[in-house]
């Protein structure tokens, strides 16, 4: 039996994503989010994968817009379930990176090496 069979890989994806519920606020996030390059929609009845290739950004300008309500970081949190890669909440937008070194200057990794 190979490790393929379930899926096991050993290099690395360059992808992140977040699970959001399929309701009316969440099928909104999910269809502004799909419309942008290297954004891929996963559909399920009751919730939408939005997949990245690199980086996803959750612009809540962008998405009060869309919405034609408020949209911050509690309703992002509120929608939103499961994620992979690192996740960065500012006031003004959600950042998913695929590899922590592109988060380095939000989270406090140090890209250098120390002796």
């Amino acid at each position: 039996m190979s490790d393929m069979q379930f899926g096991a890989q050993t290099e690395i994806s360059n992808m992140c994503g977040v699970t959001l519920m399929n309701t009316p606020v969440g099928r909104v996030v999910a269809d502004v989010m799909g419309s942008k390059d290297g954004v891929e929609l996963v559909e399920y009845p009751s919730m939408i994968r939005v997949d990245g290739t690199r980086l996803l950004e959750f612009d809540y300008a962008e998405l009060t817009d869309a919405l034609g309500q408020e949209f911050d970081g509690s309703v992002f949190e509120e929608i939103s379930s499961t994620h992979y890669g690192r996740m960065v909440h500012l006031d003004d937008r959600t950042l998913l990176f695929a590899n922590p070194e592109d988060a380095a200057e939000y989270i406090g990794f140090d890209l250098l090496a120390q002796s």
